[in-house]
């Protein structure tokens, strides 16, 4: 599977109207994601990082262009296609962890799997499976409120990995952690794109993340003006 396409951004635009005038986004955008890839949309803020990011995840739509995930050209889908999409095959990391605050972490992570059709046996297997990935075992019963920030970011992790999607979509995943937290963060994400082939997309400017990116992409402005592969000297 690696090497092989999964997704494919071709003559991206996306506007956004403003008052009696547009604000364009993302200028004739046009990139392919291979499995495996441990990739950065990097940029300031404003260039357009996080609306590329979405629209990949399907949770936004292009004005023009088109973006192909896993086969399916994300456009043409209704919105329950487009959540089938994500529900099979994307995973979803956010900077501000999106956890429920009356779940347990295992409630938590549990969540994704209760919409496919997985017995509580199964889904069980998956849930500890993906705790135990991040180190949090000892926490299962914690309520958010309970954890540090970075480990809520593990739960969120382990969430985003629970079904072992295909791609996972992290938006400034470290912008609330100190920096010993996101490396332990980045360090787990690292190891779960080795062991799993895992296509990860980050949206960032942290200088952090952008140290263990196997591939950087920099946005100004919503155009493209650098796609460079990174050889890792950490």
């Amino acid at each position: 599977m690696k090497n092989s396409v999964l997704i494919t951004v071709k003559d991206l635009v996306k506007t956004f109207p403003m008052g009696k005038s547009e604000f364009t986004a993302l200028k004739d955008v046009n990139l392919t994601f291979a499995a495996g890839e441990f990739a950065g949309i990097v940029g300031p803020s404003g260039s357009g990082k996080t609306t590329l990011l979405n629209i990949i995840g399907s949770l936004d739509v292009a004005t023009k262009g088109q973006v192909v995930v896993m086969g399916k050209a994300v456009n043409e889908l209704s919105q329950r296609q487009a959540a089938d999409l994500r529900n099979r095959y994307l995973g979803f990391i956010f900077q501000t962890y999106n956890l429920l605050p009356v779940y347990t972490v295992y409630e938590n992570v549990e969540l994704p799997l209760l919409l496919l059709k997985m017995s509580a046996i199964e889904r069980k297997k998956a849930v500890l499976g993906a705790i135990e990935w991040v180190g949090l075992l000892d926490k299962i019963k914690s309520r958010p409120a309970q954890l540090s920030g970075g480990e809520c970011q593990r739960v969120s992790i382990a969430r985003a990995m629970v079904k072992e999607p295909k791609i996972v979509l992290a938006d400034e995943p470290t912008a609330n952690l100190d920096a010993k937290n996101s490396h332990n963060i980045l360090q787990t994400m690292e190891k779960l794109n080795s062991e799993l082939s895992t296509t990860f997309i980050f949206a960032t400017h942290d200088e952090k993340v952008i140290q263990y990116l196997h591939r950087k992409i920099s946005l100004e402005d919503g155009r493209v003006v650098a796609d460079e592969l990174i050889e890792n000297n950490r």
